[in-house]
């Protein structure tokens, strides 16, 4: 079944690059930004690179009311800011939070709660909160958007129809998803991303991820 998906804060990499997959699998994407020139540009530019007109922009408020669900993928710093912004909007619906806060001097893992948690807190039993896309590569979604990416993710959520909801979409991506338990998990997932910038730093590289093995899905 096809989604209407506002991506807020989805002119940065990981937001354009999942559009360009979510918009290639047959969703209606909307990109959300603090303004509604910058969201229109955003998607006059993805939908150039699609080859057709499958992505609109709008402010992100207006995006989320227009929308089924929605993600988040703002830098950490405006987690709170943006949410407090789309707070209204959201009642009812299913967001997903991709934040992964670490510091990128220390590389060091964040505490707890997860940035996930604190959305739920936040925005309250009206919003169905689950965490996902925190350890995907946004360097290499807009590459051959049509294939599958050579990446997992994990979900975690509360709510396990949030959790489908997610699931879904990650496999609407090109991705392979698994559940990885309560929304509290998700602060193991930011602590894995941490992992991940150290690693590509390290070995000098953009596109390290994880894999799960030894678990077969039904």
């Amino acid at each position: 079944m096809t989604k209407t998906i506002a991506i807020i804060g989805g002119t940065g990499a990981l937001g354009t690059g999942l559009a360009l997959r979510w918009a290639h699998a047959g969703h209606t994407v909307i990109v959300g930004s603090r303004t509604a020139e910058k969201a229109e540009a955003a998607a006059a530019e993805l939908n150039a690179e699609l080859g057709r007109e499958a992505i609109t922009g709008m402010e992100n408020a207006a995006a989320v009311a227009a929308a089924d669900l929605a993600i988040l993928t703002v830098e950490q710093a405006a987690h709170e800011a943006a949410l407090l912004s789309v707070k209204d909007a959201l009642q009812g619906k299913v967001l997903l939070d991709a934040t992964a806060r670490l510091s990128f001097h220390e590389l060091t893992p964040p505490v707890a709660p997860a940035a996930a948690r604190r959305a739920q807190e936040l925005l309250g039993a009206g919003v169905r909160v689950a965490a996902a896309f925190q350890t995907v590569p946004a360097a290499g979604l807009r590459k051959n958007i049509t294939e599958p990416m050579d990446s997992d993710v994990l979900v975690c959520a509360d709510d396990m129809d949030a959790a489908e909801a997610a699931l879904a979409l990650v496999h609407a991506a090109g991705l392979n998803g698994y559940y990885a338990g309560k929304l509290d998990n998700a602060i193991t997932v930011e602590g894995l991303t941490s992992l991940l910038v150290s690693m590509n730093k390290h070995y000098k590289s953009r596109h390290g991820t994880i894999r799960v093995a030894g678990i077969r899905k039904e």
